[in-house]
């Protein structure tokens, strides 16, 4: 029997709960005297209002950096060297995605430990061993992958409640391709991210079809929920799925057709205001459709992403059906990430734009329907 290596990676501990934003200073303790946040611009006075005194009694120092907004390399620079200059012995992010991967950059930069604090669950960053990097300008340019993810994830879920409700729908969006995605990769005996020939673990799959079958049975009521303000046993299972089943998905399977779209899709400035969740939400459809997945599974991503607001059809996300030069510019940029190598039947660009155009037109159907 010739068999391979398997390999699965995770973060080193994850807590989840209200309040826990508060237990910084406790879940660093052994982490140094110096510890410096790399911090969301609208949480930098909470920051130092609440969480400074905590390190301040213990005799350590938080320092509160603000993050500058995108994480284009002149800005992880900047937020390395500064925090060289402080002396930091571990870095924290605390914020959305791109505050969270400028904080691994900079904690793997200086060999220091990673403590994540989401203050939305709009993606799975912070899980992941990657950085996302884009321009100045908001286009995609690359991620760089790290070998080892971040040491510690605090999730603060009254503080994701009181977030408004559509960042909360965006990571579902997000979520949503993980277990398709690992399921592409297993398949067609892809190998997974861990490193070069590893093959992806049961424990890897098994996470990343309960994060889809989460999705499915408590998506709806959590988002409705958050909606509402109101922090229910749903929305906690929710925001482990968006966080640390999703992240984990990725980490130990992979991406695949969904995330290729993602990157050419934001290549394009049409594409700019729409969020990574929703992209990857729409190219969620585009890979059932291109792996050519049953009728009743694309009409039940389609009637999840509709009862949260995520995107259906190329309109969602900024582009024209009829505009095939764009659509041949996005497949042609997905053909260029590693995440196409997943991805069994699309072995040229013009069949990835068919799924597109397929995909758009079975949305377009479905929303005609319900607005009858």
């Amino acid at each position: 029997m010739t068999t391979k290596t398997r390999a699965f990676e995770s973060p080193g501990k994850y807590f989840q709960g209200p309040g826990e934003m508060q237990h910084l200073e406790a879940y660093t303790a052994d982490y140094g005297k110096t510890v410096y946040a790399v911090t969301t611009p609208s949480f930098v006075d909470r920051v130092r209002r609440t969480l400074v005194p905590e390190f301040e009694k213990a005799d350590r120092a938080l320092i509160c950096e603000k993050f500058g907004g995108q994480t284009d390399m002149e800005e992880l620079k900047r937020l390395t060297v500064a925090a060289e200059a402080a002396g930091a012995e571990a870095v924290v992010g605390i914020g959305g995605g791109k505050a969270l991967d400028a904080a691994k950059y900079v904690g793997i930069q200086l060999t220091l430990p990673i403590v994540m604090v989401p203050t939305i669950v709009s993606t799975d960053a912070p899980t992941s061993a990657l950085s996302a990097t884009y321009t100045a300008a908001g286009e995609h340019a690359g991620s760089i992958y790290y070998k080892r993810n971040p040491d510690v994830i605090v999730v603060d879920s009254q503080v994701i409640v009181d977030a408004p409700a559509r960042f909360f729908a965006y990571g579902m969006g997000d979520a949503l391709s993980t277990y398709f995605e690992a399921k592409a990769h297993v398949d067609h005996d892809v190998k997974n991210r861990v490193g070069d020939g590893y093959q992806t673990t049961l424990a890897a799959m098994a996470l990343s079809e309960l994060c889809y079958t989460t999705l499915m049975a408590k998506g709806v009521k959590a988002y409705q929920d958050v909606v509402a303000h109101r922090l229910t046993q749903d929305v906690e299972d929710i925001i482990e799925v968006n966080t640390l089943l999703s992240g984990i998905g990725v980490e130990s399977a992979g991406c695949a057709a969904a995330h290729a779209l993602n990157s050419g899709f934001s290549a394009l400035s049409e594409c700019q205001d729409a969020s990574h969740g929703e992209i990857v939400a729409f190219g969620t459809l585009c890979e059932l459709v291109l792996e050519d997945w049953p009728r009743k599974t694309i009409h039940q991503v389609m009637d999840f992403n509709l009862a949260v607001g995520l995107p259906v059809t190329l309109a969602d996300i900024g582009l024209s059906s009829d505009d095939k030069a764009r659509l041949m510019r996005v497949a042609q940029k997905a053909f260029t990430t590693k995440h196409i190598a997943a991805v069994p039947k699309a072995t040229a660009p013009e069949v990835l734009i068919e799924a597109i155009l397929q995909a758009d037109r079975l949305g377009r159907s479905m929303r005609t329907r319900l607005d009858q």
